[in-house]
């Protein structure tokens, strides 16, 4: 096997990132998803990158810009990832999380932000061994029926 590359995402890598996710959440993945994937690879400003292996994308990382959130100063948040179960345990989140963070640390961005749910032991437990804190941020959610 040849090592893990990682490279921007490109739309055409929208397919493959849906069947990751899917593989991940044992759920059909929404149509929406695979055209944000889609939207978010044409963007130049963000850095959205995939993990690829012997030409497979095996994972992804998608993050952007945030430059008025609410008085913050300019920031990035990391949106969504995922690593293909069949590849979990290589370090391909970490070289992931790596390239995204050295890209906003040469922007000049100070601080990265993601959000994960309190249940989500395994997500947590990546992002703390990335140095990911606490914020000042509290989620707030409203219902809409």
């Amino acid at each position: 096997m040849d090592k893990v590359q990682i490279r921007h995402l490109q739309t055409k890598d929208a397919e493959a990132i849906s069947r990751i996710y899917a593989a991940i959440t044992m759920k059909p993945v929404d149509p929406d998803f695979k055209r944000v994937v889609e939207e978010h690879a044409q963007r130049k400003d963000q850095a959205c990158f995939v993990a690829e292996q012997d030409g497979k994308v095996v994972g992804f990382m998608i993050s952007y810009i945030l430059t008025a959130g609410f008085g913050m100063p300019k920031s990035a948040w990391i949106a969504t990832l995922g690593v293909d179960p069949n590849y979990m345990g290589q370090s391909i989140g970490a070289s992931l999380a790596e390239e995204i963070l050295n890209h906003y640390r040469a922007q000049g961005v100070e601080n990265v932000y993601t959000s994960v749910r309190w249940d989500s032991s395994d997500l947590l437990s990546f992002f703390k061994t990335l140095g990911f804190d606490r914020s000042n941020f509290i989620n707030l959610r409203k219902v809409l029926k």
